[in-house]
């Protein structure tokens, strides 16, 4: 089953479970914000992408940090996007052991033909 992990007004993340329901590709959403155990899942995020995959440095949330907690993205990622959960890039998808970030036409292909 496929986990996408993102935020409900998420206009990329709503694209995805579209795409998954007309496709009745079985999956699962789960809110970031309210639903997600982010202490554990964000370090096995980071270790299949990598930090600059899964911050969103263009984010209305990273344009308001300061330099010190800007920083932590670089020291403590982990802790940063557990105490700011928008700050990571969306959706993250779980397809059994494989993690991606984001929703593209690549992915679409990928995740709807199975």
């Amino acid at each position: 089953m496929i986990t996408i992990f993102g935020l409900k007004n998420c206009d990329t993340c709503k694209k995805a479970v579209k795409a998954l329901q007309a496709n009745t590709v079985a999956h699962e959403f789960v809110d970031i914000r309210t639903e997600a155990d982010l202490a554990d899942r964000v370090p096995v995020w980071l270790e299949a992408v990598g930090s600059k995959a899964l911050i969103n440095t263009r984010s209305t949330t990273w344009r308001g940090l300061d330099e010190a907690q800007r920083g932590r993205a670089e020291t403590d990622p982990a802790a940063l996007l557990v105490e700011n959960p928008t700050l990571i890039k969306r959706p993250v998808i779980e397809a059994g052991s494989a993690v991606t970030v984001g929703w593209s036409d690549v992915i679409e292909q990928g995740l709807t033909s199975r």
